[in-house]
């Protein structure tokens, strides 16, 4: 049986349930011997929690995962949003299914995370992590935008040129990103479990600029040309920015550690595939 003494809550506060939610968690967590305490932003004090709940959607799951994941502490997202691909313990069966994860009966789905850093002139000037997908786009009116993209090892030793990209944009997204933006953007799905990367342009001007599913041992390096009528911006699971200039270059890698998601494995993902797009030929659920 999994040995849990604390547990961190990220919280959705903007949802009615979330209060009442809290304090029945609290309450059992307590019954069961298990510290609580609600995240509110900064480090932690001591040591890392054993667990994280999550209570709210998918976003809420991605924010918790760009805070913990590096620290290898699993995720247990309870879904008080709308139907997710990551959230998808409903909120009256998460004692059963957290007792069921304690007795070792339900795994751990482990997703595999983006590294980005951004490279200007030499040095590096940002930093992120992400679960999803990392979007490079315009920010001002002028939505078309230049990019070059090449894949290898980064810094150094041989790459490959995928070509100039005229576009709104591109996206590199996970498996788990695969059904967020990137899909959106007419990208395949992909099995959460699979260790690659979707490089996806947006709205391409050439017709011919399609997606590609690439090895996920690979670098991914976008530079910013020089002419742009746009500002051109970097977001983050859709949650952080930070804004480039012409010359720069992003290289995404896959992070060293893996986002760890209580009861999200294959099943779930598929049952939420099949819901989501109305697979079964039913009434669909948004």
């Amino acid at each position: 049986m999994a040995e849990i003494k604390r547990a961190l809550l990220f919280v959705n506060s903007h949802k009615a349930e979330a209060p009442s939610l809290v304090e029945e968690l609290r309450a059992e967590l307590g019954r069961l011997g298990i510290e609580t305490l609600e995240y509110s932003g900064g480090g932690f004090l001591g040591s890392p929690p054993d667990l994280a709940f999550c209570l709210g959607g998918d976003g809420t799951v991605l924010f918790a995962a760009r805070t913990i994941a590096p620290m290898g502490v699993p995720i247990f997202p309870v879904n008080i949003g709308t139907l997710g691909f990551i959230a998808v313990v409903h909120p009256l069966a998460w004692r059963e299914v957290f007792e069921e994860w304690r007795r070792g009966r339900i795994g751990i789905s482990r997703r595999l995370m983006l590294d980005i850093t951004v490279d200007r002139r030499g040095t590096d000037v940002a930093a992120a992590h992400c679960l999803n997908d990392a979007v490079i786009s315009a920010s001002g009116i002028a939505k078309i935008i230049r990019l070059e993209v090449s894949m290898g090892s980064g810094h150094a030793g041989e790459t490959m040129d995928l070509g100039r990209y005229r576009s709104d944009g591109l996206i590199v997204a996970t498996p788990t990103g695969s059904t967020a933006y990137s899909v959106a953007a007419g990208g395949p799905i992909l099995d959460p479990e699979i260790d690659a990367f979707i490089i996806n342009p947006i709205c391409p001007f050439t017709l011919s600029n399609r997606p590609v599913v690439v090895p996920a041992r690979e670098t991914i390096i976008v530079e910013v040309e020089a002419e742009q009528r746009s500002a051109v911006l970097l977001t983050a699971d859709g949650q952080q920015s930070f804004p480039l200039e012409p010359g720069d270059r992003v290289f995404i890698r896959k992070a060293p550690y893996e986002a760890k998601i209580i009861a999200s494995g294959r099943q779930e993902f598929y049952r939420a595939l099949r819901t989501k797009l109305n697979w079964s030929g039913g009434s669909p659920h948004a």
